[in-house]
């Protein structure tokens, strides 16, 4: 798991992710994603990344969820999936180059 701290809302960390994620690789599209505003104003986003990886015809997953619910933006992203099959889960580091996409997109703004 990675974790960053940004000086941005999490609305803009997370429109500056989305556009990096999608401009960074042909196959890389957000699968889905979740918004919710408090009373008080404070966010939480949960975004969802596939890729696809020819090398190895398998998908790998980013989970990204950012929030203000501290009194500053945390970003938080997991890789996922990238493996060949079920028995063998090695994904010849898909999941973490994956990853690594949240921390090249937002170094900016730590």
């Amino acid at each position: 798991m990675t974790m960053v701290r940004v000086k941005l809302s999490p609305s803009d960390a997370a429109n500056i992710l989305k556009a990096y994620v999608i401009r960074s690789g042909l196959s890389n599209e957000k699968t889905g994603s979740h918004y919710s505003r408090s009373s008080d104003g404070r966010e939480a986003i949960m975004m969802v990344f596939e890729k696809y990886y020819i090398r190895n015809s398998s998908r790998a997953s980013l989970s990204v969820m950012i929030d203000d619910l501290q009194g500053f933006t945390s970003v938080y992203a997991i890789g996922s999936g990238g493996g060949q099959n079920v028995l063998f889960k090695f994904d010849w580091g898909a999941s973490d180059n994956f990853e690594r996409l949240v921390e090249k997109a937002l170094e900016d703004y730590r």
